[in-house]
């Protein structure tokens, strides 16, 4: 007979199992507990789009926001980390009473906001512009809402990390980074904490998130080994992040109960409930032994799922359709607020802009998140782009009527106006109103334009609407009169230009004076393209075949675990090939290729005074699972690979790896000795090789098929029914641009910018106006300093139009020198000097006698780094008026040079500024 086991009371001993009494003391600790703290993160990444629609993500951050309260509530110790701000405003119109209870933890020091950027954005393929704006949307919200910024940038989740990045990060007064991919298998770096240097030089202490950013919801003493396991524990101290996420949820009760269980055990060292900013403040207290053996990082952080830089190439043209929308938008309606006293749209252009930022989000700009998710990117972003074309309309409309544009029955008045801030020199397709007989273009002066006849987009003569190509001479960031006069055109014309120079076109032939190029009739592609001023011809006797490679693709959505999608494929059969112009502008033939039930279009357009070849491609794509790359074979040899990225540009091994890129890919090398290279200018492609072999070549993955969503290693159920990838009918461009071993004598990036975002012709109306037929508002000289951004401060400012001028320019050649920055629309010139790859953004006052200031991406003055500028007498013959700031920089993001402010102002008459007007061509020459 057994007796009942007697009760001693004796205490309870700590185990990592069980039931145990909430609120035990932490001390003592055994004494065999590890010396180290580790800083554990509460958090809950929320994806408010992947495998769920926005709406869910909407509900979800609210749900996870109160989890968050009602822990902190039963838990004095516990920090809450929060890095995307969309989630927080979603909270703030959704839910007032959470939102009060946030603020209250934030200013009690436990609800941590960190990362400052409006999502967590894929960081490879948005334009530097957009990683801007992430950081002043975010870190305004914080600061307008908080009364406080990040300090430390986080990107838990993306898949990888564009080698600029720090030079955004400092920009936005962030100085530090977590992320959490590459993880030490997908990348030569060893390190959990490094310096992270951009190609300018800005550095941030980076830290590489342990094992995973989220947990289960129970005991995190898997993630906490997990975590031990993958990272440097020499460091000591270390952060590891806990919570339910993905779809929210946040740290748990069991999570906390589990946290002070380890740490009384003494399991893993001592564990403490911390924020970021804690722990990293932490390692710069242990001084300059720990920071000064850390590693370097001068590169991208690359590769985890290189798939997504071409899937779903929907979203990947309409993101850049609206960002370079809404640039031009900002840049007009800052000249009409300024000109014209029009109030700038700072609403309207923040709301649209929100849109663009949220749609970069990592599992929609990468084409990761299922097929209905796309429908909301598509209509989400064609309100961005329709903002934008409200704004730029409205903002032509009120150039043009001011332009003096004589009445003359014989023409019709066509205005073109240039986005961007250096002149442009380009084909403008116009069509205009009904006329049988011959037309011809002049420009304001009435000297003869070179055009020539093109189809027009509609197919009915009821419409009366002809067509035609002209070129386009236009000032920076400005307009030009043009005329269509309806006759004949002389029979001696005098080009504007100069005459125009031989242009002829066959079915293998397209040739001017400076270029020819010859076409193999059987594969449709390139066999020659010799430069007749250097004798180089970067393609010759390259294997046509390879130009289309067609490849079965079992990947999956991601490209998980792909290194390559360089593979030899099937070529498309050459359909038809046909030359359908044969002008005095340009000469255009159109090769039709098949495979399978695809099609592939691509008219080849020759300028008759241009050495560069323009693709448009249409790609009717119905395959499953397939991908089509297409390949620029070279014979260059000994080649080297640049890609262009956010801000800068980045040298890349030429090994066939599918990278990330912008807008323009170059390989350069040798040909017969002699320096030569090949550049290669996109649309809305992002996935890029450079391959080596006999016939190094460039290759652009064109478009993937792989079914929505779908995650490897999970099998497809052959009884299931799938939903593939860009099916059906897509449109792109892209250039070829031979050079002599220069990559930068064509400016490439300006190329980009331009194939992007072309000028834009409107018909116009006869009228008097106080404008001249030419005009340019701002420009940086086309030089190696590029303007990338021109628009009114968000913060309001004196005056009509309740805005100063906003510019942002980068040096794009890694070469440091002076920039000369005209801004005839408010009276000055901005002369500063450019480290290699330096980013620097000023506030210019329309007030005269307001010192320019120099301020960063978030448009808070840097200290030290003010301009002031004195007034000169008005008139175009005024003497230039220059003031140098010489005082030192107090923090290592200042100006480290003067920055002088000059004024070039010429008055119209209405007290405005007027814009400058651009030189004839007599006068050019």
């Amino acid at each position: 007979m057994s007796r009942p086991r007697r009760t001693t009371g004796a205490p309870l001993s700590n185990a990592p199992a069980g039931a145990q009494p909430r609120d035990l003391p932490p001390h003592p600790r055994p004494h065999a507990t590890p010396d180290r703290t580790i800083h554990m993160i509460g958090n809950s990444h929320i994806d408010p789009v992947w495998l769920w629609p926005w709406q869910e993500g909407y509900q979800e951050a609210r749900a996870t926001f109160w989890s968050a309260i009602h822990r902190m509530d039963e838990y004095p110790d516990f920090v809450f980390t929060c890095d995307q701000m969309v989630l927080l405003s979603w909270v703030e119109e959704s839910d007032p009473e959470l939102f009060a209870r946030i603020t209250e933890r934030v200013a009690e020091g436990r609800w941590d906001n960190v990362g400052g950027w409006w999502v967590e954005p894929d960081c490879n393929m948005p334009m530097g512009e957009s990683f801007a704006r992430q950081g002043l949307y975010g870190q305004r919200y914080l600061i307008s809402r908080f009364g406080k910024a990040a300090t430390v940038g986080m990107n838990a989740d993306p898949f990888g990390h564009s080698a600029s990045l720090p030079t955004v990060l400092r920009g936005h007064g962030l100085d530090s980074y977590l992320f959490l991919r590459p993880g030490p298998h997908e990348s030569a770096l060893d390190d959990t904490l490094f310096r992270w240097r951009a190609p300018d030089g800005s550095e941030v202490l980076a830290y590489r998130i342990p094992f995973e950013y989220c947990s289960p919801a129970g005991s995190v003493d898997g993630q906490v080994d997990k975590a031990l396991g993958a990272l440097d524990r020499s460091l000591g101290d270390v952060m590891v992040l806990y919570g339910v996420g993905n779809h929210g949820g946040g740290p748990t009760i069991a999570n906390i109960e589990s946290i002070h269980r380890y740490d009384r055990m003494g399991s893993f060292g001592r564990l403490r409930m911390s924020s970021p900013r804690a722990y990293l403040d932490g390692v710069r207290e242990r001084g300059a032994e720990l920071l000064d053996r850390l590693t370097t990082w001068t590169d991208d952080l690359q590769h985890h799922a290189p798939g997504c830089y071409s899937a779903h190439s929907g979203i990947k043209a309409w993101q850049r359709r609206a960002q370079y929308a809404l640039l031009s938008a900002e840049r007009w309606a800052a000249v009409t607020a300024v000109h014209d006293g029009i109030p700038y749209p700072r609403e309207d252009l923040e709301r649209a802009w929100k849109q663009v930022l949220f749609n970069q989000f990592h599992d929609v700009l990468p084409g990761s998140a299922i097929e209905h998710a796309y429908d909301d990117a598509r209509d989400q972003l064609g309100e961005a782009v329709s903002v934008a074309k409200r704004i730029i309309t409205r903002a032509h409309n009120t150039i043009a009527r001011q332009v003096d544009i004589p009445q003359d029955t014989a023409t019709q008045p066509v205005l073109v106006f240039n986005p961007h801030p250096w002149p442009v020199s380009t084909d403008v397709e116009l069509h205009y109103g009904s006329h049988q007989g011959a037309v011809h273009v002049v420009d304001g002066d009435g000297r003869v334009v070179v055009s020539q006849p093109t189809q027009s987009r509609a197919a009915t003569n009821q419409t009366g609407r002809g067509a035609l190509v002209l070129r386009a001479e236009v000032p920076a960031l400005g307009y030009r009169l043009y005329r269509v006069r309806m006759e004949a055109e002389p029979a001696r014309p005098a080009w504007s230009s100069g005459a125009p120079s031989a242009l002829s076109a066959s079915g293998t032939v397209l040739e001017n004076d400076l270029v020819r190029v010859e076409l193999d009739p059987a594969t449709g592609w390139l066999r020659s393209y010799l430069d007749k001023r250097t004798g180089l011809d970067v393609l010759r006797g390259v294997d046509g075949s390879a130009h289309t490679q067609v490849c079965d693709d079992p990947t999956d959505t991601w490209g998980h675990r792909v290194v390559s999608y360089a593979w030899a494929g099937d070529s498309m059969e050459v359909a038809r090939v046909v030359v359908r112009e044969s002008g005095p502008l340009r000469a255009r033939v159109r090769v039709e290729r098949e495979w399978g039930a695809s099609t592939l279009i691509e008219e080849l357009l020759l300028d008759h005074d241009s050495a560069v070849l323009r693709v448009d491609v249409t790609l009717d794509w119905r395959e499953r699972a397939h991908l089509l790359k297409l390949r620029f074979p070279t014979a260059l040899s000994d080649p080297r690979a640049t890609y262009q990225i956010p801000y800068a540009e980045l040298e890349r091994p030429v090994d066939g790896a599918e990278e990330p890129g912008q807008g323009w890919v170059d390989l350069t090398g040798t040909l017969d000795g002699r320096p030569a290279g090949l550049t290669l200018v996109t649309t809305n492609k992002h996935g890029y090789d450079v391959s080596p072999g006999a016939e190094p070549s460039i290759g652009v993955t064109a478009v993937r098929s792989p079914v929505y969503a779908w995650h490897d290693p999970r099998l497809l159920d052959g009884d299931d029914v799938y939903s593939y990838q860009d099916q059906g009918i897509q449109r792109f461009s892209y250039e070829l641009v031979p050079h002599a071993g220069d990559r930068h004598a064509a400016a490439p990036g300006r190329r980009a910018a331009l194939l992007g975002s072309p000028v834009r012709a409107m018909l116009e109306s006869f009228h008097a106006g106080a404008l001249p037929h030419t005009g340019s508002f701002a420009s940086d000289d086309g030089g190696a300093v590029s303007i990338t951004a021109l628009k009114g401060s968000e913060d309001a400012a004196d005056g009509p139009g309740g805005a100063d001028l906003v510019v942002r320019a980068v040096e794009t050649r890694g070469e440091p020198g002076t920039a000369r920055l005209a801004l005839p629309l408010v009276g000055r010139t901005i002369e500063a000097e450019f480290r290699p790859f330096q980013l620097r953004t000023f506030r210019v006052p329309a007030d005269p006698d307001a010192p320019v200031v120099e301020v960063d991406l978030v448009e808070r003055p840097l200290a030290g780094a003010e301009g002031d500028v004195r007034s000169g007498p008005a008139g175009p013959t005024a003497p230039e008026d220059r003031v140098a700031d010489d005082a030192p920089p107090t923090d290592d993001h200042a100006a480290t040079d003067a920055l002088t402010a000059t004024e070039a102002a010429t008055p119209d008459g209405t007290g405005r500024p007027r814009p400058a007007e651009a030189p004839s061509a007599d006068d050019a020459g």
